[in-house]
């Protein structure tokens, strides 16, 4: 067998590149290992993100059964089915504090968190898992995570008395504090790679040029499509968001010549993609450049908040979400969580695209896929749709289904989940939310 050659001391174990105020890191790449040093899958750091659907999916196309290659899932989870043995569909989870308040804001302010929410002016929640690992894995990265949304948060007061923030976030850094949720992809980006004034109108690429250059003349081959194949990819995102930047600035200056908030506006005037199916597929793209590049290891993106607003003229459904949602067994909306779904998918496709060491960010992450309710037109969330995707660095068993409707409640619990999710990122806490014990067969 041809060896590998010895790593030559210039070239660090994860190759970055810098240049005028930015610095990319680059996938992990053979020429940097002697071949009998190829790092585990523990080695390489570990990523945790959600993508979260608001009010429920239609219950009589979310299911799966069997493991591996020979699982079969429902129509709604079909986008899933080339990642079958790369993922987990869990039954019967939920969030004991978030039953028995009220619809709506009641049941999602505590999603990730299982804390008892309030009521009133004064908002209370608990700090989100997202954003407890997110305060452990901050120290090796420049951005502890980032928080991402395709649709603008609400303000003011549900008819229960609780505040719409609770329906407008999932992650939350403080009891009293959400993390603020970003809608524009253009200042999603220039936040993880730090463009502000005079380098919004350079390409990252070009930044690093040199840099890059000088690297592909010690790499091999193989590494050098690798390398150009990351740095196309990266280019390609960029020029979608330079794109988007153009439309921000142009909304930006139609708002100042109306005296209104530019948020306000409904969509395109706003800046934000006039088509649904564009601003989710960029916020995907830029999560896993993020996690590709070592920018943040975690991320949250909400595709349509609770109480959603959001139009699908493209999928022939013509009432808005939280409307369908009331008639969520009908095919309309099957079709509205299934698209959901479809972006989920595309992500961690996304993921598993990306080589690192024998393995691929996927199998180093895990994402998340999850709703506030089960049925919509009941305003029912004591079983929640819940899908993982992604080993965690060989940790967490893949290609399952999960049930857990026959166990008692305390085996039922979500904050169980993430006891045991938090254990994978060696976060070792006596409890969680409600919850003191790990989820069982995880």
């Amino acid at each position: 067998m041809k060896k590998t050659p010895p790593v030559p001391s210039s070239i660090s174990r994860r190759a970055v590149l810098r240049g005028a105020g930015c610095t990319v890191a680059l996938p992990w790449l053979e020429s940097m290992h002697a071949l009998a040093d190829t790092p585990p899958a523990a080695a390489f750091p570990k990523r945790f993100g959600v993508v979260f659907l608001g009010n429920g999916v239609n219950e009589d196309h979310w299911s799966a059964e069997g493991e591996g290659a020979a699982m079969k899932l429902s129509k709604t989870l079909q986008p899933l089915e080339p990642l079958k043995e790369k993922i987990n569909v869990i039954d019967g989870l939920f969030v004991k504090a978030l039953t028995g308040q009220g619809i709506h804001p009641a049941q999602t302010g505590s999603l990730l968190s299982g804390a008892r929410i309030s009521k009133g002016a004064v908002i209370h929640s608990g700090i989100s898992v997202d954003q407890m690992i997110a305060s452990r894995v901050s120290d090796d990265v420049p951005q502890s995570s980032i928080v991402l949304a395709c649709e603008q948060p609400m303000t003011g007061y549900h008819e229960t008395n609780f505040s719409m923030a609770y329906s407008s976030h999932i992650s939350w850094q403080s009891p009293d504090s959400p993390v603020p949720v970003e809608v524009y992809p253009s200042l999603a980006w220039d936040n993880l790679f730090d463009n502000r004034g005079s380098l919004l109108n350079i390409s990252i690429l070009d930044r690093v040029k040199d840099r890059a250059q000088s690297l592909t003349r010690k790499i091999s081959a193989s590494d050098k499509n690798k390398l150009d194949e990351y740095l196309t990819s990266v280019r390609e995102v960029e020029k979608r968001v330079e794109s988007m930047r153009r439309d921000k600035t142009q909304a930006d200056d139609q708002a100042k010549a109306r005296n209104t908030p530019a948020a306000t506006m409904d969509r395109p005037a706003n800046g934000l993609p006039e088509d649904l199916r564009d601003h989710a597929r960029l916020m995907c793209d830029i999560i896993a450049i993020a996690f590709q590049t070592n920018k943040t290891r975690v991320a949250s993106l909400l595709i349509s908040r609770d109480l959603s607003a959001m139009y699908y003229p493209f999928l022939n459904v013509k009432e808005g979400h939280h409307a369908a949602s009331h008639n969520n067994a009908s095919d309309g909306y099957e079709r509205i969580a299934r698209f959901h779904l479809s972006q989920f998918a595309y992500l961690a496709s996304r993921l598993e695209a990306m080589k690192e060491g024998d393995g691929t960010v996927l199998d180093h992450s895990c994402l998340m896929f999850l709703s506030n309710l089960w049925i919509g037109r009941k305003h029912d969330n004591t079983r929640l749709p819940l899908v993982l995707a992604g080993g965690l660095g060989g940790t967490l068993k893949t290609g399952r289904t999960l049930n857990y409707l026959g166990e008692s409640e305390d085996k039922r619990k979500m904050c169980s989940l993430y006891l045991s999710l938090l254990d994978r990122f060696d976060i070792k806490l006596d409890q969680f939310g409600d919850s003191r014990t790990r989820l069982e067969r995880l």
